[in-house]
């Protein structure tokens, strides 16, 4: 059950990663802007119904042997929600109405839970050290 909780927290870890400085990353430098913020904008609902999910399945098969790192996935599960419900709702509203200034302070602080995820997720990935 260790193995397949490493591998599952990996994964989370590994897609958190390449999503944030991968994907979106080369979305918005390959694609003109107004086919890369559609793209990027129907692409998120998918990348935190991932992170919800493999996070949650981390969190049970971790439980039984490390409460802590199974309490920090299930943390990320549960941050995701209202991140993917209401933040992430927020920002395409501030988006599609012009106001910059909401854009840039909730896209801040997208990006600032999408690294508290990743460093939470690193952390549980050296626990198994």
């Amino acid at each position: 059950m260790e193995t397949v909780a490493l591998l599952v927290t990996a994964t989370l870890f590994g897609g958190m990663v390449l999503y944030a400085f991968g994907f979106a990353a080369f979305v918005f430098s390959a694609l003109p802007p107004d086919v890369a913020s559609p793209t990027i904008r129907r692409a998120f609902p998918y990348f935190y119904l991932f992170v919800l999910g493999v996070s949650a399945l981390a969190a049970l098969l971790l439980i039984s042997g490390d409460t802590v790192s199974a309490v920090i996935m299930a943390g990320i599960a549960l941050s995701t929600i209202p991140t993917r419900q209401v933040l992430m709702p927020a920002i395409n509203t501030a988006t599609d109405e012009g106001k910059k200034r909401r854009f840039q302070l909730l896209h801040a602080l997208s990006v600032t839970i999408t690294l508290a995820h990743i460093a939470a997720a690193a952390y549980v990935l050296v626990r198994f050290i």
